[in-house]
Formats: structure tokens, C-alpha cells, sequence
């Protein structure tokens, strides 16, 4: 039995991804049981969680803080049904609650987390039970989570497609109705990046770390940093990956690069460069961080202290290195170099 996302590894220790296995949309055809309305979706996220931390971001671009509530986890997993089997995983803390004690005794701080202030769970396993009867593989009980309050049940738990359905269902809400971040007019060049970003880079990442065998690290290793050229040199030509504006696929990817060098490096053993050691990707960091509807939704203690002290098979102590000397807000080249 497969008990948390570390397990989804093939006969050659490669790191496999489960698909998501809610898959519906809101929107106005009239067979749609999930239309758009206002306050009656609800977003479940962990701040750690690159998945559900771009979901937020488009919340925040779109303007829809007013039309979506977010409930967000605790960074640490712990067992969520000890009597039962050994499945870790996220967690809801209390209200009002201020330490929360993981399995090993350990206190952490709870800021940033909220209760399910709608459903009252404990867990996100809870809430996928409440939609699903508790049928679901228990690796599968992941963030980001948009819920629909009218039907309580999941609506979709596949983030790229809640960054879609965030930008275009509920533009009637939005405050930032102009925003686009899927733009007819770049579509063809977003679902180009996206094949490789996703799989190469944002997925990369996880299978470097979560490979249990050299060959399969080796592998992954090697298209992590291919990728990761590939965008230097593609942000030799352009200020964002699709062109001249923040795109959904500059949020996909900056979610990754944002905890490359203050996790990953150390963690899933992608040491062979930082970040900072690209001029064209740091600087593009830069750029995107210090957009306040992104930025602000970085959380380095939420991201680090889940990394570092969730999986007793990577980091069994659950020590915490130290963050590297990055500033994020220092001055970038942008907006103002010009591109080849």
C-alpha cells in the first residue's frame, strides 16, 4: 500500500507521478452542476506546496480574494489515521491553535496555517473522504483542493487546471478582469513550454529527490539542468518564457525556481549549480518575486519546514539547514536590458 508520495517509485526507482483523480470544472454550460458563483468555492492549499502555491497566486492575480476562500494546511505531515495504517500527510491546525507537535515530539509554529473553517476536518484525507468515501489510494490525498460548498465534493484536485479555470470562470468577480495569463494569442507557445517545464522541471526536481536508484538520479540529474539551460538561453530573448508578459507558465515555473536554491539544492541533491549561479534565471526570479501578488504568497518558513521535517526517510532528524544568502528583493535588470 502505497502511504505518501514517496512511494510512487517504479521497479528502476524512478520517481512516478500519480495523475489527479478529480477532474471537473466550473463553468456556465447549462449541464454544468459547478457554476460560477461567488463564495461558494473554496480553495484548500499547503504554502509549502508549489502545486497549490501557484493556485494562490492566481487567485491573487485575478483579484478573486473576495470570491474564494483559501484554507491552508501545516507544513508538517503526520500520520492521519494512526489506528488504522501509517499514511503521513497534511494536517489542519486548530483554531486558535499556536504550536502544533508533529509524530516525533517536535513543536513548530503555525503561521500561516488555518481550521477547515467550512467542513471542519482535521485532514485533507478527511476531505477527500467526505467526497470520495474514503476510495482513494491514500498517496493521492494532495493540494491543491477546490471545493465546491453547494455540492460538497472536490471539483478538481489538478492545480493546472485551477490556474485555468481561476483565470477564465470567474471573470465576471474578478477585480483584475484584464488579467490573462493563458492569452489566445500565446497559447500554442504556453502549451509548448509547458511540456517540458512540467515534466523536466517542475516534476524534475522530485524525481532527482525521490529516486531510489543511481541510474534513475543520473537520468533525472541530466534533464533537470538541460532544462534549466534551456531557460536561460530562452530568457537571453525575452523578459518572460512566452514573451513580453507574465504568462500561467512564468507561475508554474517560478514556483519550482523559488525553492530550488532554498530547498532543493540540499534536499533533492540538485547541487550540481544554484540558481544564483544563472544570471538570466536569477534576475527573472527576481522580477517575478517582487510582483506583490506573488511574492506575497512566499512563505520560505511554510516551504522549508515541510521539505525538511516531513519525510523521516530522507531528513530522519528533521534538521533544518540554514537559508542561503539570496535576496529576492535587490535590484533586477528585467525591465530595463535589452534582449537578443
Amino acid at each position: 500500500m502505497k502511504q505518501t508520495a514517496l512511494d510512487q517509485i517504479s521497479v528502476k526507482g524512478k520517481f512516478e507521478r500519480k495523475e489527479s483523480q478529480f477532474r471537473n470544472f466550473v463553468g456556465k454550460e447549462e449541464s454544468n452542476k459547478f457554476q460560477p458563483e461567488r463564495n461558494r468555492y473554496h480553495l484548500y492549499i499547503s504554502r509549502a506546496c508549489p502545486w497549490a502555491n501557484r493556485t494562490h497566486q492566481f487567485v491573487n492575480l485575478k483579484g478573486l480574494q473576495d470570491v474564494i476562500q483559501i484554507h491552508s494546511v501545516h507544513p508538517t505531515w503526520r500520520r492521519t489515521r494512526p489506528e488504522e495504517d501509517s499514511h503521513s500527510g497534511w494536517h489542519f491546525v486548530g483554531e486558535g491553535e499556536e504550536e502544533y507537535v508533529d509524530d516525533f515530539g517536535r513543536s513548530h509554529s503555525t503561521q500561516g496555517c488555518t481550521p477547515d473553517r467550512l467542513n471542519g476536518c482535521k485532514t485533507v484525507r478527511e476531505l477527500y473522504d467526505l467526497a470520495a468515501g474514503g476510495t482513494w489510494d491514500k498517496s493521492a490525498f494532495t493540494t491543491p483542493v477546490l471545493w465546491c460548498s453547494k455540492e460538497k465534493t472536490i471539483v478538481n484536485n489538478e492545480s493546472s487546471e485551477i490556474c485555468r479555470m481561476l483565470n477564465n470562470s470567474f471573470n465576471e468577480f474578478a477585480k483584475n478582469k484584464h488579467v490573462d495569463l493563458y492569452p489566445d494569442r500565446l497559447s500554442e507557445k504556453i502549451a509548448e513550454l509547458e511540456g517540458w517545464v512540467y515534466h523536466d522541471i517542475n516534476n524534475g526536481v522530485y524525481k532527482c529527490g525521490f529516486a531510489s536508484s543511481q541510474e534513475a538520479y543520473d537520468e533525472a540529474v541530466g534533464t533537470l539542468f538541460g532544462a534549466l539551460d534551456r531557460v536561460e538561453a530562452v530568457l537571453d530573448k525575452s523578459r518572460y518564457l512566452a514573451g513580453d508578459q507574465i504568462t500561467g507558465i512564468d507561475v508554474w515555473l517560478f514556483n519550482t525556481l523559488i525553492r530550488f536554491d532554498a530547498v532543493y539544492v540540499v534536499y533533492f541533491k540538485t547541487c550540481k549549480k544554484c540558481l544564483r549561479e544563472y544570471h538570466n534565471i536569477l534576475n527573472y526570479l527576481k522580477d517575478l518575486y517582487q510582483v506583490p501578488e506573488i511574492g506575497e504568497t512566499v512563505d520560505f518558513w511554510n516551504i522549508r519546514t515541510h521539505y525538511f521535517t516531513s519525510h523521516p526517510k530522507l531528513n530522519p532528524h528533521g534538521i533544518v539547514p540554514p537559508m542561503p544568502d539570496v535576496d529576492y528583493n535587490s535590484q533586477h535588470d528585467r525591465a530595463t536590458r535589452k534582449y537578443n
